[in-house]
């Protein structure tokens, strides 16, 4: 974690929404911590990469996806679907969150229909 991370565009813009919204050293664009009696303007706000540790270890932790987007490969996971990286708290995960609702109606129906099916053939067998 010590390698100064570039940002991308997208990437800078919730960089910055998240320490406005978070941060708890950032009051009103300013950095608490470089304040010597002069304000500062905070670092994090103006530059296109991840300067400040505190926000780094305390701050970015909080947006997981953004997260596994720049620090975590090993808690990284792709979907099996549409191969996109996610941060998963779990090695049994095989699905990012946009495709797991789709997924999960497609196993639920495919459930239902087998066991609607299972029940048919019960009740034939009992009528024979």
């Amino acid at each position: 974690m010590s390698e100064v991370k570039r940002l991308t565009p997208p990437q800078s813009r919730r960089t910055n929404a998240l320490v406005k919204k978070e941060c708890c050293n950032c009051d009103g664009g300013n950095c608490l911590l470089l304040d010597d009696g002069d304000e500062c303007v905070c670092p994090q706000l103006i530059s296109c990469s991840l300067l400040c540790k505190w926000f780094r270890a305390a701050v970015l932790p909080l947006d997981k996806e953004l997260y596994a987007e720049l620090y975590a490969p090993e808690d990284k996971r792709r979907c099996e679907v549409c191969n996109t990286p996610f941060a998963s708290s779990s090695n049994s995960v095989k699905y990012c969150p946009d495709c797991r609702k789709r997924i999960q109606r497609i196993q639920a129906a495919e459930r239902k229909r087998k066991q609607r099916s299972m029940s048919r053939d019960r009740g034939e067998k009992d009528l024979v």
